[in-house]
């Protein structure tokens, strides 16, 4: 765990798209998380040494509206303490990339009656300050 934070090059951002139709369909999520498009990263890479990975400050918006805000400090676990965690599961290469989770705010976390799922033309914004802002439009497949 001590050395695991020598070992991330930098962060970036992600969307984790979910068609939970797919999801609800058979007891495992990977369907619903494995199409195509729906892991968008970016806008860049900032490495390490540039930004405290406790210090993060994560927000979702869909069409400019706040839906998730959260601080990594305020995670269950840690970025190394993930890291390390992995790296006893499978081997870590240089251009892994691992999603830490999201911020609170999901939609399965709000009220039945408020649960609008994404529809075609929809605008998903996750920004941090570091890092600036991923922005994506859904589209009809």
């Amino acid at each position: 765990l001590d050395q695991a934070d020598e070992h991330i090059f930098g962060y970036t951002l992600a969307n984790d798209i979910s068609a939970r139709d797919l999801q609800k369909a058979t007891s495992q999520w990977v369907p619903g998380k494995t199409c195509d498009t729906f892991c968008p990263l970016g806008p860049c890479i900032v490495t390490a040494d540039a930004l405290d990975f406790d210090k993060m400050h994560i927000t979702g918006y869909k069409n400019g509206e706040l839906r998730q805000e959260g601080w990594s400090a305020d995670m269950i676990h840690d970025i190394p303490a993930l890291v390390t965690f992995l790296s006893g599961c499978c081997t870590l290469e240089p251009g892994d990339v691992i999603l830490t989770g999201t911020p609170s705010g999901v939609i399965l976390g709000r009220p039945e009656d408020q649960q609008d799922w994404l529809q075609p033309g929809d605008v998903l914004t996750v920004r941090e300050d570091t890092i600036g802002e991923l922005t994506v439009t859904i589209q009809d497949s």
